[in-house]
């Protein structure tokens, strides 16, 4: 099968705050303010878990740059017109 072509955007972010679960069994998140998006929709919540290269389990911590990556396979992407 061949291998479909992904196109990605990487956005530059920092680790707002870390959120402590709400409740037993829930899982504590972290809040990312994305820099180049629009003010009104400048933070995400993700779950603070992730695994490194060598499947070590870890958080992020308050302050942290992160790096936010948006990708899609070339058949969702439409050309952009030229002005």
């Amino acid at each position: 099968m061949a291998k479909k072509s992904k196109k990605r955007k990487t956005l530059t972010g920092t680790v707002h705050k870390i959120i402590k679960p709400a409740g037993s069994g829930m899982p504590e998140k972290a809040e990312i303010s994305i820099h180049e998006a629009e003010d009104l929709y400048r933070e995400i919540r993700i779950e603070n878990a992730l695994v490194t290269e060598d499947g070590e389990k870890v958080k992020l911590k308050e302050g942290a740059d992160v790096d936010v990556i948006v990708e899609a396979d070339s058949s969702d992407f439409i050309k952009k017109p030229e002005n």
